[in-house]
């Protein structure tokens, strides 16, 4: 069985794509009746504009994912698979993440072509879980892969999660995030897990950590004293994996350690660069862009081998 990656590499493409959306952001027009919001701010050229980008961004994305994953591996017909006990699910953990932060993506070009809230939540917001599962029809027909029932459950959380802070809150109350740290399993798998840096980071999911980061004051009612850029965050992840399914003995007809794989969570404060304002426009774009990433700080570990401390985690 071939390792899944589509998906983290959707999630990479567009998020190369989401600076130029942020950046590219003008302050929205207020009015004092949402109703007439879309009306009045509309922008028939951003529309084009992200009609005529996003279909290339489409087509381009596709087009990489066919020749990288699929052109080189025998097709059959449409078929599922059960890969619901792979990684521990970490793979489907970074699922969610994917179509929740293209879902963001998708939001914010719809709010900057001047879509209302309610509208691009839902059009923008369900960009993910469409995206995903075209990639998923494709792994359908791919005798290697086969279509998963667990990702699409996955790719669809993940768009819920965005969709409904959207509309219940207007804002995003608790984010999705994502990190990453070496680990030492990969070169007993190089192949499988990663060689480069940014291999690992995709692949090795003994060094990814997905988060939920809550913002506290956000659910403080008429609380101005408390840090409005101050979370706490929940993470989820899992280690000694050196395989998909289980740990193979062998390697290329060499021994490998005999790992016990296992599930982590975490607890841990976290900064929301989403919600830090400065007096530089430029900058606070930039920390929006970054703020899919769980700041590295102090951090408890629970898991069955016991409880840990880590004096900074990433």
């Amino acid at each position: 069985m071939y390792i899944r990656l589509r998906g983290a590499y959707a999630l990479l493409f567009l998020l190369l794509l989401l600076p130029i959306i942020i950046i590219a952001q003008k302050p929205a027009q207020q009015h004092s009746n949402p109703d007439t919001t879309e009306i009045n701010t509309i922008n028939k050229a951003r529309i084009n504009g992200l009609l005529i980008g996003g279909g290339l961004a489409y087509a381009g994305s596709m087009t990489g994912l066919y020749h990288l994953w699929f052109k080189n591996y025998p097709q059959s017909s449409f078929h599922f698979i059960n890969d619901n006990h792979e990684w521990l699910q970490m793979d489907k953990a970074g699922h969610a993440t994917s179509s929740y932060y293209i879902g963001l993506l998708g939001y914010e070009a719809l709010r900057w072509a001047g879509f209302n809230n309610k509208k691009a939540a839902w059009y923008g917001g369900s960009m993910g879980f469409a995206y995903l599962t075209v990639i998923e029809i494709l792994d359908g027909f791919s005798a290697g892969w086969g279509a998963s029932s667990g990702d699409l459950i996955a790719n669809s959380l993940g768009s819920a999660a965005f969709i409904s802070q959207q509309l219940i809150w207007e804002e995003q109350r608790i984010l999705m995030k994502w990190s990453f740290h070496m680990t030492g399993y990969a070169k007993y798998r190089p192949d499988l897990l990663g060689r480069s840096f940014a291999e690992r980071a995709l692949k090795d999911y003994n060094g990814q950590t997905i988060w939920l980061s809550a913002n506290i004051r956000s659910f403080l009612k008429n609380e101005r004293r408390f840090p409005g850029w101050l979370n706490i965050a929940f993470g989820y992840g899992a280690e000694e994996m050196i395989g998909a399914n289980s740990n193979p003995a062998f390697h290329n007809d060499e021994p490998l350690p005999g790992f016990d794989r296992y599930r982590q969570f975490y607890i841990s404060p976290d900064i929301d660069l989403t919600r830090i304002r400065t007096k530089s426009p430029l900058l606070n774009k930039t920390l929006k862009t970054f703020g899919f990433l769980k700041i590295p700080l102090p951090a408890l570990e629970f898991s069955s081998k016991g409880v840990k401390f880590h004096p900074l985690y990433f």
